[in-house]
C-alpha cells in the first residue's frame, strides 16, 4: 500500500512550537532518505515551490477560473512530499517519525486511494 507524506512547516508561536532541542535532535534528511530507501519503502519525493507561486484552478459555469496563490490560508505550509510503499499505516508513521521535519514541522501521512473501482 502506498502512503503520501505531506512535509509541512509550522509558523512560529504555535502551541507545538519547535524548540532548539527539537532542532538538534532532528536527523539529517539524507540519512532519513537512505534509511527509507534501504528498507525499500521509499518510492519518490520532491520539494515544492513556495505557496505564493501556487495557482488555484476551478471550473464554474464552463469557465476556467485561475487564481494566483494558494487555495486557502492555513497554518501549515506544504514544503514537499514523499511517497512510501509500506505494509501498514503504523509502518508509514514509523518512517515519517524519522524525517527531520517531524522534529521541526509536521508530517501528515495519508494512505493512497487507488482508482481500482473499489472502496
Amino acid at each position: 500500500m502506498q502512503f503520501l507524506m505531506l512535509v509541512c512547516g509550522e509558523p512560529e508561536g504555535t502551541t507545538t512550537a519547535v524548540t532548539e532541542d527539537d532542532r538538534e535532535a532532528a536527523p539529517d534528511v539524507e540519512q532519513w532518505w537512505q534509511s527509507a530507501n534501504d528498507e525499500g519503502t521509499y518510492v519518490m519525493g520532491e520539494r515544492l515551490r513556495p505557496a505564493t507561486e501556487a495557482v488555484t484552478v476551478r471550473v464554474r459555469a464552463g469557465q476556467v477560473l485561475r487564481t494566483d496563490g494558494p487555495f486557502a490560508e492555513v497554518n501549515e505550509i506544504v514544503y514537499g512530499f514523499d511517497v512510501l510503499e509500506c505494509d501498514s499505516m503504523d509502518e508509514a508513521v514509523r518512517i515519517a517519525s524519522g524525517h527531520p521535519m517531524a522534529y521541526a514541522g509536521v508530517i501528515e501521512v495519508r494512505a493512497m486511494w487507488p482508482f481500482d473501482g473499489g472502496e
